[in-house]
């Protein structure tokens, strides 16, 4: 079981990518490493605005980046992240949080797993996403001109 104070790596899938806009504002020069990954079981859903991953059959597939923050920046980093994707720590499932912030298996380019955050839709959100949104195809965020929002 992962609790909060585990130092995982991001998985991150949208707005938080390099040469985003959140990155420029959360990450840049705060991360020790950086690269390409993938995680199985979640579906992307196009925002607006903005991606959004939920929970999806083990076949689907999300691609983004691995992000490793700098050991002294860390919490700092954990803390802009999850006030940026709207999570509250400690606050149960379903209690008004934009994102949750959770454990996941994430899949390096060479095929070698890391257990990493993601966040993901919070309900009710994650339901009207898998009633109504449309997924993106290939699990694939291509990015937008200068978002401001979570993401």
């Amino acid at each position: 079981m992962t609790t909060e104070a585990e130092r995982l790596p991001f998985f991150v899938y949208g707005t938080l990518r390099p040469g985003e806009a959140n990155y420029a504002r959360t990450l840049r020069g705060r991360t020790a490493a950086e690269e390409p990954a993938r995680i199985a079981g979640a579906l992307l859903y196009e925002g607006p605005g903005y991606p959004y991953a939920t929970a999806g059959p083990a076949d689907a597939v999300v691609h983004g980046v691995l992000v490793h923050p700098r050991a002294a920046d860390y919490d700092a980093v954990r803390a802009l992240l999850d006030h940026l994707e709207g999570y509250t720590p400690g606050t149960p499932a379903g209690a008004g949080n934009l994102y949750e912030r959770v454990a996941t298996e994430a899949a390096r380019a060479d095929g070698r797993t890391v257990r990493a955050w993601v966040y993901l839709a919070a309900e009710p959100l994650a339901g009207r996403l898998r009633a109504t949104g449309t997924p993106l195809a290939g699990g694939r965020w291509t990015g937008r001109a200068a978002p401001k929002s979570p993401g």
